[in-house]
């Protein structure tokens, strides 16, 4: 088979071309930029374009498939000369359907929670040497790529996005997988930029959960979602919640029948993340036990309440939180586990949602629990995302917090945060950004020098 990538750089689709050339496919590819760690990891593999830009000449008719990136338009050179000749296009997700249809999806799904939950999922089941293929959005511990596709392997691990496929292709990612098991997390209003109500974007996950063949696991704590799953419904249901738990000295244990198991992970949501998990793993053929065995080792997915650097007397985490649910799940989360030391949460306006005055009042009372809230937006991005201006003033109204410190400027944030006194207190820095260019393992070791 011969594929080439449009926008081969992105986070997802380099991965696919890695997975794809691991299975022994001819794999070519273009983007007019690919950054670390997208670009070394195509060069080992001879992948790397050897010129950035859009080629419309490595587009010929000796190509089984196109797979078409999100980071590309729709007047893309290669693209047009790909419509042309009539070669097959595909999307990312409808790719990964193609060559999964003879396998046994597992499709995790919800606003909140995909990628811990895969993650978990993924880890149980490497530990208990049962062999998946897989596709997951961000980077963990023991595992070389994000995706992997092979001939063998019986099931597929699959993250559930509910953003579009393709720059052509208006669906949801998840509504192309059609699950036999399916996990949604939670419904929280995210994306606006293409769904414009509330009622628009659950209507994506009725239509997902429409698909689902065998069951469909789901937290019984979110309103919206429980009555939408207990809607008629030609699958099984199992519900999950927060599995009891205790914390002792700033670890979490699980409570099980008087067994204490403990966790290197945190947060209310990780541990309703965790049972969902162990549903998933039920499912698959993993018991109980063997979950719990197993989950021990778990450090978390990438940027997921991830720590960056720590001392004695304070701490610094990072977290994929944008969305008011997650700001507020993840700051709780952090002050429940360091009850003692006072929380500094720090989030970066960077989505088309977040930055959109539309949406900008859901912020309301999201950052209320640490004790200093802060948060940063920057106007380029604001510039770059075509998007309405929006000022400091607005965002202190939006957030309804008289305290609320506001930058946009990362130096200025820089600065400030390195004149506090650390003594006993935790920081958390809550972006799907890098807050305009931010390194965090030089900060932090400035910080906590």
């Amino acid at each position: 088979m011969k594929v080439h990538l449009i926008a081969i750089g992105g986070s997802a689709m380099h991965n696919m071309a890695l997975a794809l050339h691991h299975k022994g496919f001819e794999v070519s590819g273009s983007d007019d930029a690919i950054f670390e760690p997208s670009k070394s990891r195509l060069d080992s593999h001879g992948l790397l374009p050897d010129k950035m830009g859009w080629f419309p000449n490595k587009i010929h008719n000796d190509l089984d498939a196109i797979i078409l990136g999100m980071h590309a338009r729709i007047d893309n050179p290669e693209l047009l000369r790909a419509q042309e000749l009539n070669i097959p296009i595909f999307s990312y997700p409808e790719y990964i359907y193609e060559q999964s249809k003879t396998k046994k999806r597992v499709v995790i799904g919800g606003s909140h929670g995909k990628t811990s939950i895969t993650a978990m999922v993924l880890h149980v089941l490497n530990y208990m040497q049962l062999d998946c293929d897989f596709m997951v959005g961000a980077q963990l511990e023991g595992f070389d790529t994000m995706v992997k596709l092979t001939k063998e392997a019986p099931i597929i691990i699959l993250e559930g996005d509910e953003y579009l496929s393709s720059p052509i292709d208006r669906r949801p990612k998840f509504h192309w997988y059609k699950p036999h098991i399916a996990v949604l997390s939670g419904i929280a209003w995210d994306h606006i930029n293409v769904f414009p109500t509330f009622e628009n974007y659950v209507e994506q996950f009725r239509i997902f959960k429409e698909d689902v063949k065998e069951v469909l696991i789901y937290c019984e704590t979110d309103e919206v979602l429980s009555k939408l799953a207990n809607e008629k419904s030609k699958c099984r249901l199992k519900a999950y919640a927060t599995p009891s738990h205790e914390i002792e000295n700033g670890v979490s244990y699980l409570v099980d029948d008087n067994e204490r198991i403990p966790l290197m992970v945190f947060g209310e949501h990780n541990l309703q993340n965790m049972n969902a998990a162990r549903l998933v793993c039920q499912e698959v053929g993993v018991n109980k036990e063997q979950f719990y065995e197993a989950i021990q080792s778990f450090k978390g997915a990438s940027k997921r309440l991830e720590l960056v650097r720590k001392n004695t007397k304070s701490a610094m985490y990072k977290d994929f939180a944008h969305s008011p649910s997650k700001l507020k799940a993840t700051s709780t989360a952090m002050k429940k586990q360091f009850a003692n030391r006072e929380l500094i949460a720090c989030m970066e306006l960077h989505t088309f949602s977040s930055l959109n005055k539309a949406f900008l009042k859901e912020y309301k009372g999201c950052m209320d629990t640490p004790d200093e809230a802060i948060v940063f937006f920057s106007k380029k991005a604001i510039e770059h995302k075509k998007l309405e201006e929006i000022s400091i003033n607005e965002v202190h109204k939006a957030f309804d917090r008289k305290d609320l410190k506001v930058f946009t400027n990362t130096d200025e944030l820089e600065a400030y945060l390195i004149s506090n006194d650390w003594q006993n207190k935790n920081l958390l820095m809550m972006s799907s950004g890098n807050f305009d260019g931010m390194d965090f393992d030089d900060f932090s070791s400035e910080l906590f020098s």
